[in-house]
């Protein structure tokens, strides 16, 4: 893109990518014609006309949008002219600008265009101080990335290595995120919204009923099992399908010295730029399934990625991988070797807290009411009840296997918690659901928050937060002993403390 400073206007396909939203409504009228068998009632007509008046409204004012909104960049900054009757001018000098981010949804690539956000120095915690244009040009967006990473003084070169693409062969760790039950329960969760938005009484229709009355007459030592298994069938496809499309084409490499950025994205495209001087650390997550079969993901630490939500999709380097492929990634983001020194336990009252709050919160809550429920059906029914004896079979059978299963989490939650030290890093690892190391610049820390409550008091236990200006904002070193925090605080940032502590 020419270096002249005159004023661009966006791509006219932008009138049409702000029309997007209609797509769901009508896919309801089409779906409520189809379940009454074309029949449409006087509200689905109410509906239409005022989707029509709608769809005029809102291109009249993405008309208005498009013909006041223009861009240019001059030799020191990015300027974006808006507003029909308040005319506004936000400019960004270039030096301050971290990250430019494309992104491109099934109808931006339809047309042909993408959005352009560019972070800087102060968007760290918000959308304040990012810049977004939508839409451009996909040529023109690729082009104003390059430009506006140019003139901010990145140098190009061909020597950085690529730091990691896809191997399909990582597909095999899909199945073992979230979404293969949780993934499931959001689709039918949707899918009923849906239909009862359309008037459609799922319960009430004929296949329904008549599952539900097989699914009960039969035996369940055989259906229940069943059910979970094509349960598992389709969330482990559908985990498969978002990996894919989340994945596709990934690519994550430095471009030059100073710009690390990643690619990827089969439907919805994503290309995120992160210079390296708002690089904070990096954290290697491994969830409980994916530990379990030697997986592993990597996020970045950064500034400039937008606010929590924005951060947890801009911030992934890498997909589900194996370990030795995550731990690797990650040193070749942070430029050194992942720091793998023996971390310092944390004081055994931590294991007793975790139990504690297990059996409290997941066991007592269902044991006991189920344990009333049964005595008040047994006395108000007599001693010939059926439902008693089950609801007190219940109670003791889940009290036993959660109880256990409380124990065995937190005794791996207790050994995976942990800190150091090491070099200008500090580490930090917790948590069992998902385990988190987190590889920290010392440098980064802005402040520290000392906290506890009233049983942690009692068991000299604290927790540090050390607030960052990138990625989360604060990161946790929870149960600290009462004597080790403030010299642990004190010895990854020396000079910030030690006059409060005189």
């Amino acid at each position: 893109m020419p270096g002249r400073a005159e004023w661009r206007r966006l791509d006219a396909r932008t009138l049409l990518v702000h029309c997007g939203w209609m797509g769901a409504p009508l896919g309801s009228l089409a779906l409520t014609a189809l379940a009454t068998g074309g029949r449409i009632g006087t509200g689905a007509w109410i509906t239409l006309a005022c989707l029509a008046g709608a769809f005029a409204v809102v291109t009249g004012i993405g008309w208005v949008r498009w013909s006041r909104t223009s861009y240019r960049l001059t030799h020191d900054s990015f300027d974006v002219r808006s507003g029909l009757l308040t005319r506004r001018v936000r400019s960004v000098p270039l030096h301050r600008i971290r990250t430019v981010d494309l992104t491109a949804s099934p109808l931006h690539r339809l047309l042909g265009v993408a959005v352009l956000r560019a972070g800087t120095a102060g968007s760290a915690g918000g959308g304040g101080g990012e810049l977004s244009l939508e839409a451009l040009a996909a040529a023109d967006a690729e082009r104003l990335r390059a430009e506006l990473l140019a003139r901010a003084g990145a140098r190009a070169t061909d020597q950085d290595p690529v730091l990691a693409r896809v191997n399909w062969r990582w597909l095999r760790y899909a199945p073992l995120t979230f979404w293969v039950m949780g993934g499931v329960l959001v689709a039918a969760g949707s899918l009923y919204r849906v239909l009862d938005g359309m008037g459609v009484e799922v319960w009430k229709l004929p296949f329904v009923q008549r599952a539900f009355t097989e699914f009960g007459n039969s035996m369940l030592w055989l259906t229940v099992p069943a059910a979970l298994l094509a349960v598992l069938a389709l969330g482990s496809a559908g985990a498969l399908v978002l990996y894919v499309e989340n994945w596709w084409n990934f690519r994550l490499e430095w471009t030059d010295h100073r710009t690390l950025r990643v690619r990827r994205g089969l439907f919805t495209t994503r290309s995120v730029t992160v210079e390296r001087a708002r690089l904070r650390g990096v954290v290697l997550r491994e969830p409980l399934l994916l530990r379990a079969g030697g997986g592993a993901t990597v996020q970045a630490v950064a500034g400039g990625l937008g606010d929590r939500e924005e951060n947890r999709s801009r911030s992934a380097l890498l997909p589900p991988a194996p370990r030795t492929e995550a731990l690797r990634v990650a040193s070749g983001v942070l430029r050194s070797p992942f720091p793998t020194p023996r971390l310092r336990k944390h004081p055994r009252v931590a294991l007793r807290r975790r139990r504690m709050r297990g059996l409290l919160f997941a066991v007592v809550p269902i044991c006991v009411p189920l344990l009333a429920l049964g005595l008040v059906l047994g006395a108000a029914l007599g001693p010939g009840s059926a439902v008693t004896p089950v609801l007190l079979h219940a109670a003791w059978i889940y009290g036993v296997l959660s109880t256990l299963a409380v124990l065995w989490l937190a005794r791996d939650a207790y050994r995976n918690l942990g800190h150091t030290i090491e070099g200008p890093y500090l580490l930090v690892r917790s948590g069992t659901f998902s385990r988190d190391t987190l590889v920290l610049r010392r440098e980064a820390i802005a402040a520290w928050t000392f906290s506890s409550s009233p049983f942690g008091r009692r068991a000299g236990l604290v927790t540090l937060t050390a607030a960052v200006a990138a990625g989360e904002e604060g990161y946790r070193v929870p149960d600290v002993a009462v004597g080790d925090a403030a010299s642990l605080a004190c010895a990854a940032t020396p000079g910030m403390l030690e006059e409060f502590l005189a």
